[in-house]
C-alpha cells in the first residue's frame, strides 16, 4: 500500500470527522482559555449569567445561577479568587453533564493541537487546516503500523517466535485502524458511543481478532 493511498484514506476519514467539529469545543472546556471559561468571563463582565447557561443541562441551571449570584456578592474583596471558584463550579457541572471527569481547571494553553485547530476552524469558517493536520497524523500512524506488520509478515512462518512477532504487530495494526474507524462512525470527543447503537460488524470483528490470535500461534 503506497503512502499516497494511505494518506488518501486518512483524508477521507478526517473529512467525516470534520462534519462534527463542534464536538471538539468540549475537549478543552476545563482550561482557563477554553470556551466555557471565556463565556463565564463575558457573563461576569455583563453581570448576566445567560452566556454560560448553554454549557449546562437544564436540570443544573439552578445550581449555576446560585453560584453566579454568590460570585457577584463576594467578588468585591477578592475578584480573582471568586472568579476562579465560579469557573471551577461551572466547568465541573458542565463536564458532569457531559459524563466527563473533572480534575480541576487547567492553565491557558493546555490543549491538544488538534483541539486548538478545531477552534480555529470554527472561528475561521473552514476546517481545511484541521483536516490536513489530522490527515497527516492519521497517514503517518497507519504507515508506521503497516510497515511493522508487513515486515513481520514476510517472516511469520520461519519459526514460532517470528510468528508471534507477526501476531503482535498484526493485532496492534488492526486495533489501531479499528479505533480510528470507530471514532469516525460513532464516538465523540469524550469517548461516548451512540446510545443504543452497535456497529453492525462488532461481533464479527471481536471474533476475527480472537481467531487470528489463535490461528497464528
Amino acid at each position: 500500500m503506497s503512502t499516497t493511498t494511505i494518506k488518501t484514506l486518512g483524508i477521507a476519514m478526517v473529512m467525516l470527522l470534520s462534519a462534527a467539529v463542534p464536538r471538539f469545543a468540549s475537549a478543552h472546556c476545563d482550561t482557563l482559555d477554553g470556551p466555557v471559561v471565556m463565556d463565564a468571563r463575558k457573563a461576569i463582565e455583563a453581570g448576566d449569567v445567560t452566556p454560560v447557561l448553554k454549557w449546562v443541562k437544564a436540570k443544573d441551571e439552578k445550581a449555576v445561577r446560585a453560584a453566579f449570584g454568590k460570585l457577584l456578592a463576594s467578588r468585591g474583596k477578592h475578584p480573582e479568587a471568586a472568579d476562579k471558584q465560579f469557573f471551577t463550579t461551572l466547568v465541573k457541572i458542565h463536564r458532569a453533564g457531559e459524563g466527563a471527569p473533572f480534575t480541576g481547571l487547567k492553565p491557558a494553553g493546555a490543549v491538544e493541537p488538534a483541539v486548538a485547530e478545531a477552534d480555529e476552524a470554527l472561528a475561521g469558517g473552514s476546517p481545511g487546516t484541521l483536516v490536513k493536520l489530522i490527515a497527516d497524523d492519521v497517514a503517518a500512524g497507519i504507515q508506521r503500523h503497516y510497515e511493522r506488520v508487513a515486515a513481520a509478515y514476510r517472516h511469520k512462518d520461519e519459526s514460532v517466535a517470528k510468528g508471534r512477532e507477526f501476531v503482535e504487530a498484526y493485532v496492534a495494526f488492526t486495533h489501531y485502524v479499528e479505533r480510528l474507524h470507530a471514532d469516525v462512525i460513532g464516538r465523540g470527543a469524550h469517548g461516548e458511543e451512540h446510545q443504543g447503537k452497535k456497529h453492525p460488524h462488532a461481533d464479527h470483528r471481536d471474533g476475527a481478532h480472537a481467531d487470528h490470535g489463535a490461528g497464528k500461534q
